[in-house]
């Protein structure tokens, strides 16, 4: 049953025609019963929650509309999304999948928290390679906690001109204080190191100047997520300045295992060769895993077969590790050329 500081959540909400906040508390009391043993309740409740949402997202004749659709010079910054992820979409580490469990757990009960003068965690830098479940994270934590998720447009967000970037960033954290959400800076170190272009290295500064004041002082109820592959790079003040630093890895032969079969569901092939399989895998990312198997699956399809084969799953997984391996010889001749101009 709920709590009543859950019941008093809910009424208040409701009062102060707070959608988000009531999809948000709703959701928490779905996790309690799930919690309780009470599965069908849990599930008829979230049941509920989702095909709410969605009548909300109904504007007259059928026309989709967003709740929580910036307006104005906000809506070059921002990218608004309803993601449907749960936490059983992705496959974590062990560590990483309790810290989102804590992260998610702090953000249901946040008003009983606060009622002790304490704040949950909502300050997460995510660090780790490319296509590790960084992006993945930000769409979970929105669609776990029925919260929209804004990505901040850093290509519109930083500018040549002095001053203009930190003040459309000001914009952005006010959005932030305004509209409870997942902000997602996505490629942080854009911002959040000590690098610039040559002739603006003190307007770069000047951003990240901002950043840490605006990060500090804010007291939203809003999550703010910052996402780098270079961590290595960032300034050292901004460690201190995030509630939660969560690393990212690329997945071990069990996890890239697991990730393929539930990808390829009942396209699976029989009996599955898991050692064969898992060796072509191993070195790649989550997203070239999840890429490889949808290309197996659509060839089987476009040829009418049940299932794809061991072979057929083979050659996708080689042919996206070729893919990354030009890539990154790409990358790294890109980086040479840099370091010597």
């Amino acid at each position: 049953m709920a709590s009543a500081d859950q019941l008093k959540a809910l009424v208040k909400s409701h009062i102060n025609r707070d959608d988000t906040q009531f999809y948000s508390v709703a959701m928490q009391v779905a996790a309690h019963e799930a919690k309780a043993g009470h599965g069908k309740l849990a599930q008829e409740l979230r049941g509920m929650i989702d095909a709410a949402k969605a009548h909300a997202l109904q504007g007259e004749k059928g026309k989709l509309v967003q709740m929580a659709r910036p307006r104005g010079e906000l809506a070059n910054l921002l990218v608004v999304s309803y993601p449907k992820n749960r936490t059983a979409d992705m496959v974590l580490d062990e560590s990483v999948h309790k810290q989102l469990q804590r992260i998610m757990k702090e953000q249901r009960m946040f008003a009983r928290i606060r009622e002790h003068g304490l704040s949950p965690r909502r300050k997460l830098l995510l660090v780790g390679p490319p296509g590790t479940g960084k992006t993945m994270t930000a769409s979970v934590l929105a669609g776990e906690l029925g919260i929209p998720l804004f990505l901040v447009r850093l290509d519109a967000l930083i500018t040549k001109f002095m001053g203009e970037t930190a003040a459309k960033l000001r914009q952005v954290f006010d959005a932030v204080a305004e509209v409870r959400g997942v902000y997602f800076f996505d490629e942080f170190d854009a911002i959040g190191s000590q690098r610039g272009l040559a002739n603006d290295v003190g307007e770069i500064r000047r951003v990240l100047n901002s950043f840490l004041q605006m990060i500090e002082h804010d007291e939203s109820n809003s999550l703010i997520i910052a996402a780098t592959n270079h961590p290595e790079i960032l300034d050292y003040a901004l460690f201190r300045r995030f509630d939660d630093v969560i690393e990212y890895h690329l997945p071990t032969p069990e996890q890239a295992f697991e990730l393929i079969r539930a990808r390829l569901g009942s396209f699976a092939p029989r009996p599955f060769p898991k050692k064969a399989i898992t060796s072509r895998a191993d070195g790649l990312s989550y997203a070239e895993i999840r890429r490889a198997v949808d290309e197996a699956i659509k060839e089987a399809v476009m040829h009418d077969e049940a299932g794809v084969g061991s072979d057929a799953l083979g050659r996708a997984l080689e042919e996206r590790r070729r893919l990354s391996e030009k890539h990154k010889q790409n990358n790294k001749l890109v980086s040479d050329g840099g370091s010597r101009t």
